[in-house]
């Protein structure tokens, strides 16, 4: 519940990235998953706990839209993929001219 709070407190803020939304990035799982990672890489550098809140500020300034593009370029390539392999088997078979 601490993380929702601190995060809360963030969105309070009015954090906008670039266009991105911070609170609908801070809603998804993974964006948790790599602030947490960035707060313990912080930690260690600093020698004590920075805590969610600076955590999530200082990755959302400085790597959200990042990791935004990456993870919308990767999603785009997933799609397009997927699309292209439903097109094929879709369209319609040549016909064999009798003879």
């Amino acid at each position: 519940m601490q993380k929702k709070q601190a995060a809360f407190r963030i969105i309070r803020m009015s954090i906008r990235l670039n266009n991105i939304d911070a609170k609908k990035l801070l809603r998804n799982k993974k964006v948790i998953e790599e602030i947490n990672r960035h707060k313990w890489l912080e930690s260690e550098i600093a020698g004590y706990d920075i805590g969610f809140e600076a955590a999530a500020e200082n990755w959302l300034k400085n790597h959200a839209a990042v990791w935004v593009a990456y993870h919308a370029n990767k999603k785009s390539k997933a799609l397009s993929a997927v699309t292209k392999s439903s097109v094929r088997a879709v369209s319609p078979k040549k016909k064999r001219s009798a003879k």
